[in-house]
């Protein structure tokens, strides 16, 4: 999949014209999934790369920023790297990631329509949500851009809501189901268990001195990812998976939040306890590895605590519900059963 950054990169490569459509795609959930699966197959029939055209910051960001509001930005599902990952798991062809500005902001509907669509990705079919409108105050809607379609050469087609049992997918029903801690129903959702990945950073090494004890153990050493966005959608202590650090993936215990016992910068920060660490690995084996975690399961929200003393014996306790957890849910048997088929395939049974 190519990536472009604003719409010069894209009119530089020259590419060839496009089956297109706009949005922000937090999630990639499966209503999103839906409509890529159409835009792919109605690319592919027209001889027409599949592209997204999609926007970062996200319009309400700027928006709430603009009105001295930040509190009023909606919360992030995923991060840039992740919502991409997911738009190339989609089979999506081109993604142009364009800059949400005043300048932006203030384009007129024709304008969008000439200067985005027409122009810049060579749209020759648009395939857009029941919902959408574009331009300056959200003036453009869907009858504008089909009216456009049929002055200037091009295919408008619409795709109403998904449904999941009676519910509607959106991307705000997924924050609202994460802000809840309903795994379940978010994984319903997005068809997938929610996960965030990352490169794993350095941090303070705080989690080696917790829990250690007097044999000069590890304490509870965790993997730092962080996440880009002040506001997360979801936030508070899960049992989590790990992928990308062994063959296969690692049980543990996570924290996602601003750390408030320890760090009062504000900084959102993913940190994982992987409940039995692979020696061989050694201490510092998990350093700059891109990993990605799933969230199986909320256990509680984040909160402050008097001291390093009670930090720890919240954490052990965290460790022990999560061991728990995966000891009684599906998935551990999920977890034991893939494991036991890999074994056979490599055995040759």
């Amino acid at each position: 999949m190519q990536v472009f950054r604003g719409l010069h990169h894209i009119l530089l490569a020259d590419g060839g014209a496009s089956a297109v459509t706009v949005g922000n795609f937090d999630g990639v959930h499966r209503g999103h999934q839906a409509m890529l699966a159409l835009l792919k197959s109605e690319a592919e029939h027209r001889d027409l790369l599949s592209t997204v055209l999609t926007f970062e910051p996200h319009p309400r960001d700027f928006f709430a920023a603009r009105a001295g509001t930040p509190a009023k930005a909606p919360a992030r599902i995923a991060t840039l790297r992740d919502k991409l990952g997911e738009l190339a798991r989609c089979g999506v062809q081109r993604v142009v990631v364009l800059r949400f500005d005043q300048t932006f902001a203030d384009q007129s509907p024709q304008a969008f329509i000439d200067d985005v669509l027409l122009r810049g990705v060579k749209a020759r079919y648009v395939l857009v949500g029941d919902d959408f409108c574009f331009g300056a105050k959200r003036a453009g809607d869907y009858a504008m851009l089909d009216a456009a379609g049929e002055r200037q050469g091009f295919d408008v087609a619409r795709m109403m809501s998904y449904e999941v049992h009676g519910l509607r997918v959106s991307s705000s029903a997924v924050r609202e189901a994460l802000g809840a801690g309903d795994m379940a129903l978010v994984t319903r959702l997005l068809g997938r268990p929610y996960s965030i990945s990352g490169h794993v950073t350095h941090g303070r090494k705080l989690g080696r001195e917790l829990g250690a004890g007097p044999d000069g153990g590890d304490g509870f050493r965790t993997l730092n990812l962080r996440f880009p966005h002040p506001k997360p959608a979801a936030h508070g202590i899960y049992v989590v998976r790990t992928h990308g650090l062994t063959a296969e993936p690692l049980d543990g215990v996570a924290s996602l939040g601003a750390r408030p016992t320890v760090d009062d910068s504000g900084r959102v920060l993913l940190e994982v306890h992987c409940l039995d660490w692979p020696a061989h690995l050694g201490a510092e084996g998990g350093y700059g590895k891109l990993v990605r975690v799933e969230l199986l399961h909320k256990l509680r929200d984040e909160a402050r605590y008097d001291g390093l003393a009670a930090l720890t014996a919240a954490i052990a306790q965290d460790v022990s519900q999560a061991r728990q957890w995966l000891t009684s849910s599906p998935h551990a048997a999920h977890a034991a059963e893939r494991r036991q088929t890999t074994r056979d395939r490599i055995q040759g049974r």
